[in-house]
């Protein structure tokens, strides 16, 4: 009994290690209203962290079994949608990423429904483990934007555009658990997640080595999620191996 009560107590905190998610994303918020952009970044950094973790912590604990009434993946769900769009969003806009006035709102609310659609489908993660459409990295972007310094005309249509590749319907890397070049893709999501955590300390300046280094693992990402979509008998092959 001491122990299924203790194990219970481990799974809500499981479920409360999760919403500090979304305190991360709150104090984000607070660090972009006043223009703090390495604190934002940094509180943005710390949501992903949590993210990545908590999945593998809830799978090991069982929390499903042992608290069967609470939905731990709308939290998370929830949380992400906070921390991976509305928060990204609103540094976009208030850093002038994307332009000012009526032309950049609408680049952001279209992002908003992209990533509202996105969230929202059944079939969002394939049986495969693959995302389906552009998965809603707009921390990412919004890191790379705002470090690569582009016009804001430029950096709205490339939002536009990721924002409509969420309709589109490839399959795109799950990092932790699309199975082909899993190995591959952690060790280098390592050296990426080793590169861009090391360029926070000195935003909003940047060095140019970890940012290119950071960006080459996005790169990647896209190749491969490409690669692996184009050809689907070529993997069904390599997997019969």
């Amino acid at each position: 009994m001491a122990s299924t009560r203790f194990l219970t107590g481990c799974a809500w905190a499981v479920h409360l290690y999760t919403a500090l998610g979304a305190v991360a994303g709150l104090l984000a918020l607070n660090y972009i209203a006043h223009g703090n952009w390495r604190g934002a970044f940094t509180m943005m950094a710390i949501a992903v962290a949590i993210d990545s973790s908590d999945g593998p912590l809830a799978r090991a604990i069982r929390v499903r079994e042992r608290i069967p009434f609470f939905d731990g993946a709308l939290l998370d769900n929830i949380v992400d949608y906070f921390n991976y769009v509305a928060v990204p969003v609103f540094l976009m806009l208030r850093a002038r990423l994307i332009p000012d006035g009526a032309a950049g709102e609408v680049v952001a609310g279209f992002v908003m429904i992209a990533s509202g659609y996105g969230f929202s489908r059944l079939d969002a993660k394939t049986e495969d483990n693959y995302f389906r459409g552009f998965p809603s990295y707009w921390n990412l972007v919004a890191l790379y934007l705002f470090c690569l310094a582009f016009s804001p005309a430029v950096n709205a249509v490339v939002v536009a555009l990721l924002a409509l590749m969420v309709f589109v319907p490839i399959k795109y890397i799950y990092p932790n658990r699309t199975e082909l070049m899993r190995p591959l893709t952690l060790a280098l999501a390592a050296i990426w997640a080793i590169a861009t955590i090391a360029m926070l300390p000195m935003l909003p300046r940047h060095n140019e080595i970890l940012l290119y280094t950071s960006l080459a693992f996005v790169v990647y990402y896209f190749v491969m999620s490409f690669a692996l979509h184009a050809h689907p008998t070529r993997v069904a092959a390599r997997r019969s191996l």
